[in-house]
């Protein structure tokens, strides 16, 4: 059982991870390749629905997919967006907190952190 479930956990973090790799960089995709890997990854079709959908064999739905997710990793390696990005969304929230404290307590010292952290995310840019 625990293993059917880590199986479950891992295909999941890897759904969840092409989709977002998908949302930075899937327009780098040729047409014809970004609608198999909309379908199978986004969409959650079988293979042999994408297949039949296609006419291409079950295999070479496998290959696309495959080579559209190594070829999305490629592009985060390269790039970086996703990762200036959650840098960026966690800097951003830690000014909203601050902010928020600030102005329920009036402690303006804290400004310099909001200084701080501002001069992060524009050094990360």
């Amino acid at each position: 059982m625990e293993a059917i479930d880590r199986k479950t956990t891992d295909k999941l973090q890897e759904v969840m991870e092409l989709s977002r790799l998908y949302d930075f960089y899937g327009e780098l995709l040729g047409e014809h390749k970004k609608q198999i890997f909309e379908d199978y990854v986004l969409n959650d079709l079988s293979l042999s629905e994408i297949a039949d959908e296609t006419g291409l064999s079950r295999q070479g739905v496998h290959d696309i997919v495959k080579r559209c997710s190594k070829k999305l990793r490629e592009y985060e390696e390269k790039l970086c967006l996703v990762k200036k990005f959650d840098f960026t969304k966690q800097r951003v929230n830690q000014i909203k907190s601050i902010s928020e404290d600030i102005r329920r307590t009036n402690d303006i010292s804290r400004i310099l952190e909001l200084e701080q952290l501002s001069e992060d995310i524009l050094n990360e840019l």
